[in-house]
Parts: C-alpha cells; sequence; structure tokens
C-alpha cells in the first residue's frame, strides 16, 4: 500500500470536525451542568440534564473519570466533580499574579472590617460571585460562589454592563431577570440610568434587592485595557448607619483601584 492511500485510510477514520466539535461540547456542556446543579447526580439525570444519549453519556463519564475530573459519590451511581478539578483550579489561581493579590485583598479586608467581601465577575449574561469571604459576625451574610444571578439584582452588574449603551443592554439582559425574588420588578429604565450613573462615579450602591436585608456596594477592577471584568464587594446589613457605608465604600474604591492594572 503507498504511504498515500495509507494517510487517505488514516483520515476517513479520524472524525470529522463537526462531530469533533459536538463531542467536546458535550464535555463542557456536562461540566456545566454539575456546576449549576451543584451537588452529585446520577448519570442518567445528566444525560438528561445535557439532552445526550445515554450511551454517550456514560462513555464521557467514563473517560472523565479515568481522568480523575470526576469521581463517584455513593454506590448508587451519582457522580461529582474529582480532584483533577481542584488541581487545576490550585493552579489557576496560584499560578496567576493578579488572581493571588486580588484573594490576598479578600483576606485582610475581610479581617479588617468584619464583613462580607466579594470578587464579582459576568459568566455569559448572569453575575457570578467569583470568590467570597464571609463577615465572621452574628449577622452573617454569605453567598454561594459560582450561583448565576441576574444582572439587575446586583450593584456589581451596573458597573459590568457600563460599557453597553441601552440597545446593548436590551438586547444582552433577559426581559425576566428584571423581576426581583420577592416579585418586585426593576424597571428598566431606572437600570438603564443606574448604570450611567454607575459608570460616571466609578461605584454602584444598591438597596434591598435580591435581599431586602442587604445593602451592597461594588467598585471596579480594570483590567490592562481599562475595561471593567471583575468587581470588588461589600455585602452589608441594610440597616449598616451611613456614616459607616461611606467609610466602608472609601476603602472599597481605594483596594480596587490599587488592583486594577489600568488607571480609571
Amino acid at each position: 500500500m503507498t504511504d498515500g492511500a495509507s494517510d487517505l485510510i488514516e483520515a476517513s477514520a479520524q472524525p470529522q470536525g463537526g462531530e469533533r466539535r459536538r463531542g467536546i461540547d458535550r464535555v463542557i456542556m456536562l461540566l456545566e451542568a454539575l456546576l449549576k446543579h451543584r451537588a452529585p447526580v446520577r448519570v442518567g439525570d445528566l444525560a438528561k440534564m445535557i439532552g445526550a444519549p445515554r450511551s454517550t453519556t456514560y462513555e464521557i463519564v467514563n473517560s472523565l473519570l479515568e481522568a480523575e475530573m470526576l469521581e463517584t459519590v455513593g454506590s448508587e451511581g451519582y457522580v461529582y466533580f474529582g480532584r483533577a478539578m481542584h488541581l487545576f483550579g490550585w493552579a489557576y489561581s496560584h499560578h496567576n499574579a493578579h488572581y493571588r493579590r486580588i484573594l490576598e485583598t479578600l483576606d485582610k479586608m475581610s479581617a479588617e472590617t468584619g464583613e462580607t467581601v466579594q470578587l464579582c465577575g459576568l459568566r455569559g449574561n448572569k453575575y457570578v460571585v467569583l470568590d467570597c469571604r464571609d463577615s465572621p459576625g452574628p449577622f452573617r451574610i454569605s453567598s454561594d460562589v459560582g450561583v448565576e444571578v441576574p444582572i439587575p439584582w446586583t450593584a456589581s452588574g451596573r458597573l459590568l454592563v457600563g460599557h453597553m449603551d441601552e440597545a446593548e443592554l436590551k438586547s444582552f439582559i433577559p426581559a425576566d431577570d428584571y423581576k426581583l425574588p420577592d416579585g418586585r420588578t426593576v424597571a428598566t429604565q431606572d437600570f438603564f440610568s443606574d448604570v450611567e450613573r454607575a459608570r460616571l462615579q466609578g461605584f454602584s450602591e444598591t438597596s434591598a434587592l435580591a435581599d431586602r436585608f442587604t445593602w451592597c456596594m461594588a467598585a471596579p477592577i480594570r483590567d490592562g485595557h481599562g475595561a471593567i471584568n471583575r468587581t470588588l464587594c461589600f455585602v452589608l446589613p441594610v440597616d449598616t448607619p451611613e456614616p459607616r457605608r461611606n467609610q466602608l465604600l472609601d476603602l472599597l474604591r481605594e483596594r480596587a483601584k490599587g488592583l486594577s492594572l489600568a488607571g480609571g
């Protein structure tokens, strides 16, 4: 057999680009489904969650189990993230100098103030807490890291979409995301005004939106191009006295500016 014929047979045996991409997409969808579920899941249920055949899902899960990206939980067929995923996260946080500085700042601010401090950003068109140091006080406010929340519910969201105009915001944020957990609705024009105000003043504050008992304040962390991809936040009891809020806001803005890679 000639080398050319051998190459042709080998090429024809390889998955086509579309097939390969679909396999990768399903792996990503499976990991995203686990992240959103935030608890171990049976493989059969995972198949339903990602809309894939059970046989395909079992094949993906077995490969991820072998790579220790997933691990079995209990004896009834549940799986969840494995220790390799922890190592990937450790590698990111410990070998990214800027991220290390951010984590050190979270630790320091929490120790100094006794308040809940968060690092926040966007995932797609939702807000997420990327990291958090909870308040040690008796009135403890905490947020689940990685849980996707509608942007209009948050102080940080008003900063993170500050580069968009009204038309872009209308296209980017789903209409249902303006409805708060208690049934109230954030007026879209009020939200657009809040976004503009946050952009001009360089910080954002909200009161009793996602939670009636919290006051949130956020300051931007700018990347090397001046874009706001992350925010530094305090989550306080809603009845925190104004002088205390002002003191914390000054500290927040100072530390966020110190973490920014570009002026602003």
